[in-house]
Parts: structure tokens; sequence; C-alpha cells
């Protein structure tokens, strides 16, 4: 029998040679090749060989070579057999050097509550709306969505988001201007790659701000120079002492500080950037969730050609679905294409059910039910943290789905994270979206992806957490 004239995976496995001296039967030789299998590793312990028929049929022979292999190497030690089991084996080689004994770091539980920023509800993924939206666009789809897709993205969603950014937002949007893209990191980059090409290769960045954003712009070859954020925002008077002709900016809910970019500020920036022929990205992060009054314009619209826009559905709907936009000014469209050639659009039928699920108005009515969820959660969140952390002052409750916890001077915040962990409470250190530390001193707390039942048990971690870091306060001296 030759072996090569079958195309099975087990065929191909096995290299049953052609009779040799000493070794001319058929069981034989495919004992051997079951043999050295084994030795390889190619069959490792505890896997199953295939029945002695159907064995039999793929290489062409009768089931009696079969059986007399096996139990030639059952004999051997190389297979185990059990009656009502398969034939297993039962070796495996010692090839593997000795490894020393390195001592591990003891594992931390798992995260029972996490209070850390980042995630909406996920609990409350619209599933059965997006799967109707999935089911109509794949029953909808001409064969031309078929086929390669757009890099800019399809024209329906381009159109889509244009419509929604211009009404919901107060962008200044057409079809032309949007690009559809991963997500926030994936259009920052792009845009930073564009800039690039143009000749800029200095960027300012808030500090604090979301480290992620900062490596995205370097990935892109830019150098980063960090801003300093206040109460009122970007700090711009800081920012002309820069080498930068681009800033990235939180103008309608900055990260993590919770601070809109005041009116004035505003302005300034705008005319910063005409000053240094420059450009603005607007990260546009949790500006949908506003709790005390409609949510505030973006600042795109105030300079369409200088700024650039970034969105997605990750904090609205479910990271998961990497589904975001960018704006480009009009100028510089042509060199975001040229600075992107290898840019790949998420998948067509998800771009599509985006745009369903945006025109059908389930997407306004998603935000409408979560802000009123998430309204109730930061109620909830806290009430809680001032019956159990009086010594804590909360800011940041008009917007998002974070506040920041602000501590008493000398608490050490780092060590609370750490001792939460060890109890599988997640918390967030303001200072770990710094440059350098300060001697201010907060947590940054999350409520989108906690259920309002784990917030008082996880609160009460946090003030266990919180009793070692906070210095006591000494009595007066009479």
């Amino acid at each position: 029998m030759s072996v090569s004239q079958t195309n099975f995976a087990w065929a191909t496995l096995l290299d049953v040679r052609p009779p040799e001296r000493g070794r001319r039967r058929l069981h034989d030789r495919l004992a051997h090749a079951l043999r050295t299998a084994i030795r390889d590793g190619r069959l490792v312990e505890g896997a199953a060989v295939p029945p002695s028929r159907a064995l039999a049929e793929e290489l062409g022979c009768s089931r009696w070579v079969v059986t007399e292999a096996y139990a030639q190497l059952i004999a051997e030690g190389y297979l185990s057999a059990q009656v009502g089991s398969a034939t297993r084996v039962s070796w495996t080689p010692d090839t593997a050097p000795p490894q020393p004994h390195a001592r591990h770091a003891p594992a931390r539980p798992p995260t029972r509550y996490d209070l850390a920023p980042g995630l909406p509800d996920l609990r409350a993924f619209p599933r059965r709306r997006w799967a109707d939206a999935v089911r109509a666009v794949t029953g909808s789809a001409l064969h031309d969505d078929l086929g390669l897709p757009d890099p800019a993205g399809h024209a329906v969603l381009r159109t889509t988001i244009a419509q929604y950014l211009r009404r919901s937002r107060g962008a200044d949007a057409h079809v032309a201007s949007v690009a559809v893209c991963a997500g926030i990191t994936d259009g920052l980059v792009r845009a930073c790659r564009a800039l690039r090409a143009e000749g800029i290769t200095d960027l300012a960045v808030e500090d604090p701000g979301w480290g992620r954003l900062r490596d995205a712009a370097t990935s892109a070859g830019l150098r980063a120079h960090p801003v300093p954020v206040d109460h009122d925002g970007l700090r711009v008077d800081d920012l002309v002492h820069t080498p930068a002709r681009a800033v990235i900016v939180g103008a309608a809910h900055q990260f993590p500080t919770c601070t809109v970019l005041s009116p004035a500020r505003r302005a300034r920036l705008v005319r910063w950037a005409r000053e240094v022929d420059g450009f603005l990205i607007e990260d546009d992060y949790d500006a949908e969730f506003r709790y005390d009054r409609h949510p505030i314009a973006v600042m795109q619209g105030m300079d369409p050609s200088r700024v650039f826009l970034l969105g997605s559905v990750s904090k609205t709907l479910s990271p998961a679905l990497g589904l975001g936009w960018l704006v480009a000014p009009a100028a510089m469209t042509s060199a975001l294409r040229a600075a992107n050639l290898v840019a790949v659009a998420p998948p067509v039928l998800d771009q599509l059910a985006l745009a369903t699920f945006i025109d059908r108005g389930w997407y306004d009515a998603h935000l409408r039910a979560a802000r009123r969820r998430f309204r109730a959660r930061r109620d909830l969140l806290v009430r809680t943290l001032g019956a159990q952390v009086p010594e804590g002052r909360v800011a940041g409750t008009a917007a998002g789905l974070h506040i920041l916890l602000h501590l008493p001077d000398g608490t050490d915040t780092r060590a609370a994270v750490q001792a939460a962990a060890a109890t599988g409470l997640r918390l967030a250190d303001l200072d770990d979206y710094r440059a350098k530390r300060s001697t201010e001193n907060a947590l940054v707390l999350g409520y989108g992806n906690i259920s309002d039942t784990e917030i008082p048990p996880a609160v009460t971690l946090l003030r266990e957490a919180l009793r070692p870091a906070i210095p006591r306060s000494r009595p007066d001296a009479h």
C-alpha cells in the first residue's frame, strides 16, 4: 500500500514507509509510523486514535492491519485501551529541559466590583434591537455591499453619522468629511499620520489625560507635549509656550477631570490654531451623557476647517462593536486618505447595522434610557460615598460615566488602589493619568458598568481600603 495516494489527515500525519529490510509487513510499518508520531509529539498524551475500521478505510488497508498495529503499541505502553472507550495515547516524550522553580507573586483575587472608568453598562446592551438591525441589513444588503469595502466607510453610514452629528452635536459634518473607523484611537492615529504628512511634528495633549491618546499620537510619529488642565479646561496660555501646532482636547467633557472647556477657552483655542496654522483634534468623550442640561455642542462647528472631530459608540453601546468616526477638515480629506493607505474600515454589515440602528430611532431611545439609568446610579453612588466616606469630596457629577473623589492631603491613593485590588475592588488613581505625580489626591470612580446593587458593598470595600491610607488628624496641642 502507498499511503501517499490518499489525502486524509491521518495519512498525512503517519509516515508509513515502503517495505525495507527487516520490516516487510504492513502492520509493522504502521506501528512504526504511529510510534514515531507519538515520540515526536505529534500525537500527545491522552489523544484518541481513530477506530480501527475508520483508519483502515482512510489508509486503504484491512482492519486487521490496524488492530495488529494497535495491539503492538498497547503492549509497548504507547497506547492504552479500555472497553467502551477510545484507544488513547498513554506516553509522552520527556524532552523539555528542566525549568527552575520561579517564585510567582500571589495571584490577585478576581474583580468582584469594578469602579474603574471606561465602560458603559454592558448589561444593558440592546441585544434584541441590535440583532434586529443586523438581521435587517443582512437580508437587504446589495451584492455590491458584500464586495471590497470603501476604506473611508460605507456611504450609508457616513450619511447617517453626518446627519446625526449635525442634529445632536451641532457639528458641521458632511458625507465627504466623515470617515468610519474602529474607534477613537484608530481615528486619532489616522489624523496624526495626516498631520505628520503635512509637516506637523509636535502635538499637545491634556494633563491629566487618557494615556492611550498620547501613545496613539507618538506611534504616528508625533512628539507629545503635556499641557495642564484646570477648572476651565485646557490652559491655552501654557499651550502657546510649546512647539505644538496641533492639540487633542476634550471640550465637552474632559477625561478624567470632568471639566468643560469654558467659552472663553474655546474661542482662544480656535484663535491659537489659526495663528500657528495648526489644528485641533476634538475628542467627543462621554458627551452624550449630560445630566444638568442638554449636551454641549462640539467645538468643531466653530471652525470646521481647523478641527478634527472624533467619536465612537464605545461609551454609548459597547467597545466590542469597534465602530467610530472621524470628521476631518475639508482641506485635509485627501491628506487623510494618502497618509492611511492601509487603513481598513470596520465590517460593512456592522456599519450598515449601526446606520439602521440610528435611522430607526433606536439609538436615541437607548441614549434616553441610559441617561435615566446613569443619573439614578450616579445619585446612589454619591449618597453612599457621603455616608461611608465623609472625608471625601465628590466632583464631576454633571456628566459622563465617572466622578472624582477628592481625598484629604497626605492620602496615599496608590496604596488604597492596591489594597482595594487585594479585596477584588478595581479603582483608578487620578495620578495614573498624569505625566507626573501631583499633590492632589483623588480617585477616578466609574459607575457605568457596575450594577446598582453592587454599589453599597463596593463602597464598603473602598472605605476599608482608604482607612489606613488617609492620615489621621492629630488633636490640637494645648
